[in-house]
């Protein structure tokens, strides 16, 4: 039994190289892998070219212990996974017999004429395993030569899906033992990814296991913690014991886990606190309010929006005192704070929140694009504040960073108020 095995999966397809489908198969099949404690070291998409293909194969052999192949398993001459592995190793192609029977009594089935070609995807590498497809026509296929295991599935997801539950995860068990690996994903906001990184230099400079990777997204910094050990148990007390290293380090902008969305944690926080909200959306244009609504049971705390992109809808609709945007302009700090305020009066809601801004592409009564002001307003207990910022990017990076900004304020908001 060999343990830490070095695994590559080799995606083929030309259409996969254009961007006309996504390699969801290496996706999956990596997920599975490291939930069975096998290494994935490489990814690699190569097209329906032999030569390259030859020398994709090539490669992985020096560099991997099991390469696992997926598609180029078809019945058309530009599927060509196994005569590139048989240029390399000179093993022998046969026909396999219950697989040709197969595909011949899909035909019989359909009652059309099966052509010629269609006879290629019964073949297998001889004194192979042979791995039977249950939903198609080719079958998988494990080759153990020389120093390396090669595993043949074909590319159709539902296919490789089935060959690789059924058969290729017990192989590689048998190979690898009952190793566990396990992620766990601490999601973070208001703290840049470098200055993330920063206040966790210390750990980070000493890990070895479980690993830590910070990773900057769009909804805020995320840090992917990867333990391994020989069971589920040992593996949950070293993540979480890690976990709370770190939270003792950066535990303030801590909001989540895993699949756990900044929008769903307020949304969990007003609920608790049985406060309603509304928007006041200039900037945004309901952007806003469509992350919120996009949550199951967002009726019990979202009320509405009003969406004030012109100037008179701030005036006549939400009552903007015309005085403020003569003098300050409709992007401006007082206009945000009446904006918060009005739209939770005219809505009768515990909280308002307002985005008013340059989106670009042009300025606005003489601000940059990207300048932006946010407020908050909560009528209980007349809490009033606006946030203004800077955004680069485009008009929707603009916007998109307002809303982040703006879920970011009443999370840390309605946190203070717990405490």
């Amino acid at each position: 039994m060999k343990k830490n095995i070095k695994t590559e999966i080799i995606a083929v397809g030309t259409e996969l190289l254009l961007g006309q489908i996504a390699n969801t198969n290496a996706q999956w099949m990596s997920e599975q892998l490291a939930m069975h404690g096998v290494n994935t070291f490489y990814h690699t998409v190569v097209g329906d070219n032999l030569q390259r293909l030859v020398d994709t194969l090539a490669m992985a052999k020096e560099r991997s212990d099991v390469i696992i192949i997926t598609g180029g398993l078809g019945p058309t001459e530009d599927d060509m996974s196994r005569e590139a592995f048989h240029q390399l190793s000179h093993l022998n192609i046969v026909e396999e017999p219950k697989s040709m029977q197969k595909i011949k009594a899909f035909f019989e089935q359909q009652g059309t004429e099966m052509t010629p070609n269609n006879k290629r995807q019964a073949r297998v590498f001889e004194h192979s395993q042979v791995l039977y497809n249950k939903y198609g026509m080719a079958p998988g296929n494990i080759v153990e030569h020389e120093e390396n295991s090669w595993i043949f599935l074909p590319g159709v997801p539902r296919e490789m899906k089935q060959l690789f539950s059924d058969d290729v995860i017990p192989y590689l068990k048998s190979m690898n033992g009952e190793m566990v690996i396990q992620s766990m994903v601490l999601r973070f906001t208001g703290i840049g990814e470098s200055a993330l990184e920063h206040r966790l230099q210390h750990l980070i400079s000493s890990q070895q296991n479980p690993t830590i990777a910070p990773l900057a997204q769009n909804d805020g910094v995320t840090i992917r913690l990867t333990a391994k050990a020989d069971t589920k148990e040992q593996v949950e007390y070293m993540l979480e014991n890690t976990k709370q290293a770190i939270l003792q380090e950066v535990g303030h902008y801590f909001y989540g886990m895993n699949n756990d969305s900044l929008e769903e944690k307020v949304f969990q926080l007003l609920q608790q606190q049985n406060k309603s909200i509304s928007s006041a959306e200039s900037l945004t244009g309901g952007l806003f309010a469509n992350k919120l609504v996009s949550l199951n049971g967002t009726s019990s705390v979202y009320k509405g929006s009003v969406i004030c992109y012109d100037k008179n809808v701030k005036l006549h609709v939400l009552h903007v005192d015309e005085q403020v945007i003569e003098e300050e302009g409709t992007v401006s700090v007082a206009c945000a704070e009446q904006l918060a305020k009005n739209i939770a009066t005219t809505l009768d809601t515990s909280i308002g929140i307002s985005f008013t801004g340059v989106a670009g592409p042009d300025t606005l009564e003489g601000k940059d694009v990207g300048t932006v002001h946010i407020g908050l307003y909560d009528k209980e207990t007349n809490y009033s504040h606006v946030e203004s910022c800077f955004f680069p990017g485009d008009r929707m990076q603009i916007r998109s960073r307002s809303v982040l900004k703006g879920h970011e304020m009443l999370l840390r908001y309605l946190n203070e108020t717990i405490s």
